[in-house]
This record gives structure tokens, C-alpha cells and sequence, in this order.
């Protein structure tokens, strides 16, 4: 009912309840005007307009009739008829019920009459036709939706093959939000549905639901998504790789060159699993009456040329990734675990450097040249052990590497270098299920690794001493805790914690630069082309500088770099998820127990979160602790809580 005129806007009591409302005169159509002298009731129900909700139902013919009359019309050429003169023809009157119900009907969902302000027009029989087909198409949506909307509810496997487009977007979506790219707002329908199906509308909550739908695997990693090592080597690729592998056992360019060091008795030492198999250790009589050590790394750069396919793939890559479930290698497996490596019993290319050291365990000389090498066998870790332990008199070769390599480590502790070996626990998949692996450092381990840091110092200072540009590795020296407070803390993960919190980060340069904690003047990586690209480079440097060729210069060096360190620092991520998420997985298998742990360190101290090391699982974990926790105050830890699909766990550490 219109109450009053403000200019071009109408105030209005809208229904039986006589909402009060004011529009503008232009969006207001005229039904029915008032008797002569009457004034405006309160609300309608009271006179003049005593019809109910129920009369203006009851008015309206049944479709028979108004399909009658809209053929009329149809008939009579469309003509365009006003409200009352349609309500008279239909509704058989033009009293204020039949206006109120007719103006009313045509306002909704019907479709064989158009109103608009001007008059009332049927459609034609065409428009009709696609109104109904429209309408059908609408049902059959609003069906298929409820479908989904119920599956989603249900939450058992579904085949993605099945579903509708719609269906199949909203499933994307979804996937898309479970790997945490949630730039796309889910449509209030789909929100609805996830609610129905007692799903929180975030990536964790949405991952369960995908995983009971069949449609998210239980370990996937978002942050493996789309990157080269998850979307393997391609069809070519791969092509090149074999094309590669048949020229490995030709002559090529460059072999009659290699110093021919077969004869020697080489040994590889890695872990039990591992295929590619990079370095390999020997010892020789040396002119001086003292023993040569030998360091022979593998040669990739014979096949690879620098910018050929899989060159280029392994820079996109610039390193293996070593995951829970397996490897993710930088070069075809055909490749880096084939030809590539040092593999016992056959003639292989390689680096191979000799080392003098003197009676401190300095280096008094040493040498670099390409050769063939062929490694007598292979050893783990394990039975390196034995046989440093043993020393059996016709493998007393290790433990006299052992001895020569243990006087080069003390000669770099004796000039600064931090020994922070411990055991290392991490988290292995093996059948499905989490494994813990603790790798202990027994004198195996420390004698590949020091000879490795060995190898890196002998090629930093060649590189030095000829000016080459390489991706030398520096770390900034670090002011330690005085000696007093070091020697009060336990020796062991501790007293470590307190030292590698005062740590810098390293450092890659293409200049020679102290490393502090290896306690070296200059170091490169360079013990490692199958699995770095960084090491690939090193070779590549150091083959221009024997052939007398233009190596890069620092500039082009600092550029590739650059380029490298993007994927280097996603493979550190991805690494760290993954560990981060096996970790979940194990803690979820064993829930229900405790363990004994010790402080460390605090790491945000106002929110009682802290750094424990966990003895038996041979791990530092981030646990709540209680105030007032000092370095070494015993606790013991328990999962509060945890969900590898939402990427949660909590940890707490009683006293």
C-alpha cells in the first residue's frame, strides 16, 4: 500500500504485516487504487481490502485454463493487455482480490506471459519451448548436485571418470585447496555440502574428505606438485638417456687422456640401498715413504655436454631428492645408477685426486687428473665397520685410511673445526608403514665424510691457486660460548645445541671464502656430480683449466648460481616436508607412548616451545616444555596431538 509521496520516492506497508519500505516511484507498478474518499488501512486484511493470503491463492484458475487463455492470446496475434484487462479475461474479474492475485501470479515462476510496466504480452510457442528445455536442463543440474552434494556426505570412493563437468570443476577445486592453493573462493553451494559432510572448509579438513573419496593420496606432498622430479623425465628424455647409455662403452672424445688407474684397489662405502654411487677411496706407497690417499669421483660430464637435453633437465633439477619412499635422482636412473657410478668390477670414468698428507695431517701435496677406474667391491657402512674394527690382514686397507684420515680431522680441529657428529634418526616408508632409521657415526661414516671435506679443500685451493671461478662454500666465523659454560653442559646433542644456535648460515660464492665450522681456509663441494649440479660445474671448471680452454668467468659463474639456487632451496623444502610428515605418520603409529627426552634450548620461550632431543629416536624435536626448563633438565615427551593430513603435531615434555 502506498502511505504517502516524498518527490519521486513512494513510502510504502509492504503485506500483511505492513513492513514499512520507501522506493523510488519508477520501481513501484500501480494494481489497484482506492475507492473515492477512502484512506489507507493499516495493513491489508481490513477494509477496503479484506481478502487473505489463502483468497489470493484460491482465485487463480488451474493450468487447463491459463494454458486456454494464453493460446487466446497467442491467437489474437500477441496484443499487448493491461493488468486489469488481463485479470478480466483470465481471472474472470478486476475486483482489487483479482488484481492483487494476478499481478502476484505473473511475478512468479510462470512463463507464458511476460509483464512488463507497459502491459502484459504471451510468449510465442518458441520461447516457450526453450523456457521448458532451460527448466528441464535447471532440474537435472539441481538432481545431479543433490547427487554429489550426497556423495560428498557419504564420503566413500568415487570415480572422478563419472562425474559431471560441474561435478568434476568442483572436485578440481577442491584438490586444488587441498594443496593449499586456495586463491579460488569455494561457491556457498559446495561450502554448504562440506559443512553437510561435517568437513572443515580448509586444506587439512578438506584433504580427509578427498582421502575417503579415493581422490587424494594419504602421503602426497603439495609442495612435490608440478616439479620436475615429481613429473619425471619425459618421453625424449628419456630417449636421450638410452641414447647415452649405448655410447657409454665407446671410445669417445677426450678417453685416450685419462690416466689409467685400474690397477688400484678402490673401495665404495654408502648406505646398504643406494645405487648411485659417486666416490670411491684407495691408498697408494707415495714417493716420501708416506701413503698417498686417493679420492677418485665419478665422471657424468663424459656423456652429459653442457647443454644438451639432459644437462639442462639436471640444472632445472640441481639435485637428487632423497625422500622417505625413495630417490628422486637429478639424471635418468639408467644413467646415474649405470654408467655413471662407480660400480665394483667395471672400468669406470672418473675425477680422481691424490693427497700427500704430512705428519699433522696437513696437505704437503696433491694432484688432479681424469682416469678409469675400476672399484674392486662395494661396502656398506655396517661392513665398512667391521672391517676397520677387524683389520684383517688382507683388508688392513681401511683401517690405514681410517688412521691417515682421522690425523686430517684433528688437524682441522686443532684449527677450529666443529665435530658435532651424533646419531641421526629419520623417517623411512617401508610397505607403506613409517620405519625409524638411526644412522650412528661410527668410523666408516667419519671416514667417507672426511675424506670427502678433503677432497672439497684440495679443489678449492687448486681452484684458488689458478684463479677459477667455483661455487666455493663459505660460513661466516661464529662467536661461540665461552669454553667455561661449553665444558658445564653434558658433551653430546646438548652441548651441540648450544653451538649450532650461535651458527651462521652458509654461504655459496664463486671467490674462495673461510668455511668456520669445517675449520678450512677454502671449500668446495665437489665429491658429488651425480646428485648436485653444483658439482657437475666444478668438473666442468677444472676440465677447461687442463685442456687449456676459457673456464667461465666469475660473472657467468655467479649467474649459474643464481639460476641453481631456486630449486636448491625447494628441494630443501620438499625434503623437509617430507620428513616432517613421516614424522607425523610414525608419531600417529605410536601415539600412546612416551619417551625420554632432555631440553636443549628454548625457541620462543613466551610460548613454552622448546628444542628436546629424544635419545632413542636419536632426534631433535620442537615440544610445549615447562618454564623454568634449563640445557639437560630430563623430561618426558608425549603427542598431545596429530594429523599428518593437516599437518599437525603437537608434542609436550613433562617434567
Amino acid at each position: 500500500m502506498v502511505l504517502s509521496a516524498q518527490g519521486t520516492k513512494l513510502q510504502l506497508a509492504v503485506g500483511w504485516s505492513a513492513k514499512p519500505l520507501i522506493l523510488p516511484r519508477r520501481d513501484v507498478q500501480p494494481i489497484c487504487a482506492l475507492p473515492p474518499a477512502a484512506s489507507p488501512p493499516p495493513r491489508l486484511g481490513l477494509a477496503p481490502w479484506t481478502f487473505s493470503q489463502e483468497d489470493l491463492t484460491g482465485v487463480v484458475p488451474g493450468p487447463r485454463d491459463l494454458g486456454s487463455a494464453w493460446w487466446l492470446l497467442v491467437e489474437a496475434c500477441g496484443d499487448e493487455l493491461g493488468l486489469a484487462s488481463w485479470c478480466d479475461l483470465v481471472l474472470g474479474g478486476q475486483d482489487p482480490l483479482q488484481l492483487a492475485a494476478g499481478w502476484l501470479w505473473l511475478q512468479g515462476p510462470q512463463f507464458l506471459f511476460r509483464l512488463r510496466p507497459s502491459g502484459i504480452t504471451p510468449r510465442t510457442a518458441s520461447e516457450l519451448r526453450q523456457l521448458r528445455r532451460q527448466r528441464r536442463q535447471q532440474a537435472l543440474q539441481r538432481h545431479q548436485q543433490q547427487l554429489w552434494h550426497r556423495a560428498l556426505q557419504a564420503r566413500q570412493p568415487i570415480v572422478a571418470e563419472a562425474l559431471t563437468t560441474d561435478q568434476r570443476r568442483d572436485l578440481e577445486l577442491l584438490r586444488r585447496w587441498a594443496g593449499e592453493d586456495t586463491a579460488t573462493p569455494l561457491p556457498v553451494e559446495l561450502r554448504k555440502a562440506l559443512q553437510a559432510a561435517h568437513c572443515h572448509a580448509d586444506s587439512g579438513g578438506i584433504r580427509h574428505l578427498l582421502v575417503d573419496l579415493g581422490q587424494w593420496q594419504r602421503h602426497h606432498l603439495p609442495s612435490l606438485s608440478q616439479t620436475p622430479w615429481q613429473l619425471g623425465f619425459s618421453p625424449a628424455q628419456e630417449a636421450e638417456a638410452e641414447r647415452l647409455l649405448a655410447l657409454a662403452g665407446q671410445d669417445l672424445p677426450g678417453d685416450a687422456e685419462r690416466v689409467d688407474l685400474s690397477g688400484q684397489h678402490v673401495v665404495t662405502i654408502d648406505d646398504e640401498d643406494t645405487l648411485d654411487l659417486d666416490d670411491g677411496l684407495a691408498l697408494e706407497p707415495g714417493a716420501a715413504g708416506r701413503p698417498l690417499l686417493w679420492v677418485h669421483v665419478a665422471d657424468p660430464g663424459r656423456l652429459v655436454a653442457p647443454g644438451s637435453p639432459l644437462d639442462l633437465e639436471a640444472r632445472r633439477r640441481g639435485t637428487s631428492l632423497y625422500l622417505a619412499r625413495g630417490t628422486l635422482p637429478m639424471f635418468p636412473p639408467q644413467l646415474s645408477n649405470g654408467p655413471f657410478s662407480l660400480r665394483a668390477g667395471q672400468r669406470c670414468a672418473a675425477w680422481s685426486l691424490w693427497v700427500d698428507l704430512d705428519d699433522d695431517g696437513a696437505v704437503a701435496a696433491s694432484g688432479l687428473c681424469r682416469s678409469w677406474v675400476a672399484p674392486s667391491y662395494r661396502l656398506s657402512y655396517s661392513d665398512a665397520d667391521d672391517l676397520i674394527e677387524l683389520a684383517p690382514p688382507q683388508e688392513r686397507q681401511l683401517a690405514e685410511l681410517q688412521a691417515l684420515l682421522q690425523r686430517r680431522r684433528a688437524w682441522r680441529q686443532a684449527r677450529g673445526a666443529l665435530l658435532l657428529d651424533q646419531p641421526e634418526g629419520r623417517i623411512r616408508e617401508q610397505d607403506g608403514a613409517p620405519e625409524l632409521e638411526i644412522s650412528e657415526p661410527g668410523p666408516a661414516r667419519q671416514l667417507v665424510a672426511e675424506a670427502m671435506i678433503l677432497a672439497g679443500a684440495v679443489v678449492a685451493e687448486h681452484g684458488r691457486r689458478h684463479g677459477l671461478a667455483l661455487p666455493y662454500r663459505s660460513q661466516p666465523t661464529a662467536e661461540l660460548p665461552p669454553a667455561h659454560v661449553l665444558e658445564a653442559l653434558p658433551p653430546g646433542p646438548v652441548r651441540h645445541a648450544a653451538i649450532k644456535a650461535c651458527l651462521s648460515r652458509g654461504h655459496t660464492g664463486c671467490a674462495p671464502a673461510p668455511h668456520f665450522s669445517l675449520g678450512l681456509p677454502a671449500y668446495v663441494q665437489a665429491t658429488s656430480p651425480i646428485r648436485r649440479y653444483g658439482d657437475l660445474l666444478v668438473q666442468r671448471q677444472l676440465l677447461a683449466l687442463e685442456r687449456g680452454e676459457e673456464p667461465l668467468d666469475a660473472a657467468a659463474m655467479l649467474a649459474l648460481l643464481d639460476e641453481l639456487d631456486g630449486p636448491a632451496r625447494q628441494a630443501v623444502q620438499i625434503s623437509r616436508e617430507d620428513q616432517r610428515h613421516w614424522q607425523q605418520v610414525w608419531f600417529e603409529a605410536h601415539r600412546g607412548q612416551q619417551w625420554a627426552c632432555c631440553f636443549l634450548r628454548w625457541l620462543r620461550a613466551q610460548d613454552r616451545l622448546a628444542l628436546v632431543h629424544v635419545e632413542d629416536l636419536a632426534m631433535d624435536l620442537p615440544a610445549l616444555a615447562p618454564e623454568g626448563a634449563e640445557p639437560a633438565t630430563p623430561l618426558l615427551l608425549r603427542v598431545q596431538q596429530v594429523d599428518p593430513l593437516r599437518d599437525q603435531l603437537r608434542l609436550v615434555a613433562g617434567a
